[in-house]
């Protein structure tokens, strides 16, 4: 159903002109990127789910070692999820790839391996959002869909002075809607990306190059002086932070202690060095509750980093503590002993990526 308020925001508005010199731009000016080499369906897929909350710099080599090693939908469908996970360290947002690998999955064994182009069937797979859909059908079918995320909602806010606050979920209803109405029939894909890369490289959150857009003359915040103040956004809830100590324990060996974490939830399926929450815990005790916990005899050294990971609701004070295992035998089912060369092939979040230069 169209939103009653979009007739009456492009009154005016030269819908025809502003496309021709949208696409007109990118066509002359986008960056090369390796997803956009051509416009196979799985490749924009992967690049898509991988710039959710990424800057391009960081994806482009993630990418091209991911396609590397998965270079089709088989390929990821069946690999082992910790290669999978390997593959995405450093990335963060993990269940972007385990949700990846299950959509792919999902396509491999029910669509004979296309990709569908058609809405419903590709909303229908895990990880698909409106985005993600739009994204596939208008850059790799050419099938006019709107694409709507932070980029796009700060552009068009700007572009056609729209006040609404774009952390609503009626306000992205509206951007569709309106997107529905001004995209390209005949190049949806040069109009999505356009509107994606005006917004990466001159429609920036602060001090956009207003004399460099390409589309300037239709920026009615700009004609008005007002673009600074677009787009409204109201804050977030304020995170949580939990403070915890984190334990590089070593054996005589040189074995380290290694934990993976819980198949739901943050961080999944991702190893760990031992955390103690020292909410739920008195850090004099740790040695105590290491016992309890693993089975193991511990004497604990000293702190040698203080690290801050901030995720989208919560953020993560770990104290970083060294220690030895002096007995005992090893007692936990998703723990293991592992030796330095062993740890490189397992997939470990940011932060505890950051602890081992301490090992």
């Amino acid at each position: 159903m169209k939103n009653e308020q979009v007739p009456v925001i492009l009154e005016d508005f030269d819908v025809a002109q502003y496309q021709h010199d949208l696409i007109h731009w990118f066509k002359q000016e986008q960056r090369i990127l390796p997803w956009r080499a051509n416009q196979d369906p799985y490749k924009v897929w992967v690049s898509e789910i991988m710039l959710q909350q990424t800057r391009v710099d960081t994806v482009i080599p993630y990418f091209e070692n991911f396609m590397s090693q998965f270079p089709t939908l088989e390929d990821l469908a069946y690999a082992d999820e910790e290669r999978v996970l390997k593959a995405w360290e450093g990335l963060g947002y993990y269940s972007r790839a385990r949700n990846l690998q299950t959509a792919v999955r999902e396509v491999v064994e029910n669509y004979e391996g296309r990709v569908p182009h058609n809405e419903k069937e590709l909303s229908s797979l895990k990880g698909v959002g409106p985005y993600t859909k739009g994204a596939i059908l208008s850059i790799a079918y050419g099938i006019p869909s709107p694409a709507v995320d932070g980029n796009v909602m700060r552009v068009l806010s700007r572009i056609l002075f729209i006040e609404n606050d774009i952390a609503k979920p009626a306000t992205r209803k509206l951007f569709e809607n309106i997107i529905r109405e001004i995209i390209s029939q005949e190049d949806p894909s040069s109009f999505n990306q356009g509107l994606m890369e005006l917004g990466a490289l001159v429609c920036t959150p602060k001090s956009p190059s207003c004399m460099l857009c390409p589309v300037q003359e239709h920026c009615r915040a700009f004609h008005a002086g007002k673009e600074q103040l677009l787009p409204v956004k109201s804050s977030k809830k304020k995170q949580k932070r939990k403070p915890y100590m984190s334990l590089l324990l070593k054996d005589e060996h040189g074995r380290i202690l290694v934990e993976k974490r819980p198949d739901d939830g943050l961080l999944a399926n991702l190893w760990q060095f031992p955390m103690v929450s020292l909410e739920e815990h008195n850090r004099l005790n740790v040695e105590k509750w290491i016992q309890g916990e693993y089975g193991l005899q511990v004497s604990l050294g000293s702190t040698v980093d203080n690290i801050k990971h901030t995720f989208s609701h919560v953020i993560w004070d770990l104290e970083v503590m060294t220690g030895e295992i002096k007995s005992g035998e090893l007692d936990k089912s998703n723990a293991r002993l592992s030796s330095p060369e062993e740890m490189e092939q397992l997939p470990f979040p940011v932060s505890h990526q950051k602890m081992m230069k301490h090992l």
